[in-house]
């Protein structure tokens, strides 16, 4: 079962519905003791990072999702579920995120003509093949809504990029834990190829 984690920020049925498409069971998660019965986690989000990690402290998800990457199983974040891996997010402040990827989390730098949020379409360029990025091409097509990217420490997290204003992270991958700027479940058949490579991946738990 796929569990997608609801602590009250996250476009959960979205995901929920995209899964069942591709006909596979996932279930909205609002006790973290189910967490280390799953045999994947999908941490979304929507809204503010400050909100959204002190939700995740509040609901008692922390410890759940890191001991859950200790086990190997396939864990996706999606667009501020991506962001919260992060060590530190500077939205209307200073915050400390999970601390599961070395780095930050910015807004984007105004620039004349520039558009922030950055909302819509636009393209992968991919940097690193990984499983999930399995028959989609170079270029392919993923939906966005966001004011905020991450900024890894180590570039050998980053599986694609994309350009606004200049190139940002839109997905990451380390070992069992993947993660994308972009929303999987609203980007049409792109998308639901990604969520299906996330659902045939292998646990090594």
């Amino acid at each position: 079962m796929i569990q997608i984690i609801d602590y009250g920020m996250g476009n959960l049925r979205s995901v929920q519905k995209a899964l069942e498409k591709l006909g596979r069971q996932a279930e909205i998660c609002t006790d973290p003791r189910r967490i280390a019965g799953a045999e994947r986690v999908i941490l979304p989000g929507v809204g503010a990072f400050r909100d959204a990690i002190t939700q995740l402290r509040s609901h008692g998800f922390i410890d759940p999702i890191r001991d859950f990457l200790d086990t190997g199983r396939p864990f996706l974040g999606i667009c501020l579920g991506l962001q919260l891996l992060f060590d530190v997010g500077y939205e209307d402040g200073e915050y400390e995120g999970l601390g599961l990827v070395p780095g930050s989390v910015v807004r984007f730098d105004s620039a004349p003509g520039l558009k922030i949020p950055h909302m819509g379409w636009n393209a992968l360029q991919i940097e690193r093949r990984t499983p999930l990025l399995e028959g989609i091409p170079e270029g392919a097509y993923v939906y966005f809504v966001h004011s905020y990217h991450v900024v890894p420490e180590d570039d050998s997290v980053v599986a694609t990029r994309t350009d606004h204003g200049g190139p940002f992270v839109s997905m990451i991958a380390q070992g069992n834990l993947y993660a994308t700027q972009f929303h999987p479940e609203k980007s049409q058949s792109v998308g639901l190829k990604l969520l299906e490579n996330f659902a045939k991946l292998p646990i090594n738990a």
